[in-house]
């Protein structure tokens, strides 16, 4: 027979020990495998190649509770983390624990940026804008987008460089380097450029560089995307009689300044290959990153017989069309009117 008191007094002092196991499993849970963070939203902490052990620690507390930053100090601390840092822009999302949250450290497993190109009037405002959302910095994007040889390798110039961009919202990670990137922003152009697109652009003459060209202008012009397809109408009629665009907006870009509410005729004879007024056919290449709805519109233009345009009195944002120069006129002078009554220079 069992003996129920030697039985009873061996496991009773069992009992601390079984107590002491049972606390240790609830602290490891407690620090490993609960909640990280107390914030309610998924939060991104950056990893850049200049971190240290010590730093990604830091940049982890902003977001981390007590007992999430000692367990992950732990982690840290007690695995070769430090030989192996791994840039990236990595997410904290409420539930994860310091386990999860460690081994995305440890693999690089970040979380993709949703990163939108801009329909930016200069290569430096677009690289400002890109460094802001990408671990590379503003001078080596500019650098890169305005270097000949560079932009040779991607099949571009320096002047026709924006026309590889496609203003769209694109995934990628916040670490990828330059070339990764202007790499990925060719094929997403290549992509952009169906054969349908290549077609239409061969029906009218015009390189897809052309097209982005003209698509840029028009984008200045108007921000009525049901009018651009006459303005750009008007503008390949122009180009097919071999007429000189005369477009406004080239002037601006020439001389620098978009903020020119009124043209006058000194800046017409603004010496560059961007002045539409002076020298005939597209300028060298887009000035501005071209709007899809713009180049669709060049791709779809209307068919009509007009030769001139211009700015409704009404301020609107249309435009009148012209058959003829002396019509043009007509309209031009109720512009003219128009901006004179309302203190426009």
């Amino acid at each position: 027979m069992i003996n129920k008191k030697l039985f009873s007094e061996k496991y009773f002092y069992l009992l601390p020990a079984g107590i002491c196991f049972v606390g240790l499993l609830v602290i490891i849970y407690y620090y490993f495998f609960t909640g990280f963070t107390y914030h309610t939203q998924t939060e991104y902490v950056y990893i850049d190649a200049n971190d240290n052990i010590d730093s990604v620690y830091n940049k982890f507390s902003t977001v981390g509770s007590r007992h999430g930053m000692t367990a992950l100090g732990t982690l840290l601390r007690h695995s070769d983390y430090e030989n192996h840092i791994r840039t990236g822009r990595f997410a904290v999302n409420p539930n994860d624990g310091v386990i999860t949250i460690f081994r995305r450290l440890r693999n690089g497993q970040q979380a993709p940026v949703m990163l939108t190109i801009p329909e930016s009037r200069t290569i430096q405002i677009l690289a400002g804008v890109l460094s802001r959302k990408l671990m590379i910095d503003s001078t080596t994007i500019a650098c890169s987008l305005t270097d000949s040889a560079y932009c040779a390798s991607l099949g571009y110039t320096t002047q026709t460089i924006p026309a590889m961009f496609v203003p769209n919202t694109y995934e990628v990670y916040w670490d990828t380097n330059i070339d990764k990137f202007l790499q990925r922003m060719k094929r997403e152009h290549d992509t952009f450029w169906n054969y349908e697109r290549l077609h239409k652009a061969e029906a009218i003459g015009l390189t897809p560089v052309e097209v982005c060209t003209l698509a840029s202008i028009i984008d200045e012009e108007t921000a009525n995307t049901k009018e651009k397809p006459m303005i750009a109408g008007m503008y390949l009629n122009r180009l097919h009689v071999g007429m000189p665009l005369q477009a406004d907006p080239t002037v601006k870009f020439a001389l620098g300044d978009f903020a020119i509410h009124r043209i006058r005729h000194g800046m017409l004879n603004t010496d560059s290959p961007y002045n539409t007024y002076k020298y005939e056919g597209l300028p060298p290449g887009p000035i501005k990153i071209a709007s899809i709805k713009g180049i669709d519109a060049v791709l779809n233009r209307v068919s009509h017989n007009y030769l001139y345009m211009c700015a409704k009195e009404d301020f609107s944002g249309t435009h009148n069309f012209a058959h003829s120069y002396n019509d043009h006129l007509k309209n031009a002078a109720r512009y003219a009117r128009a901006l004179n009554e309302r203190g426009i220079e």
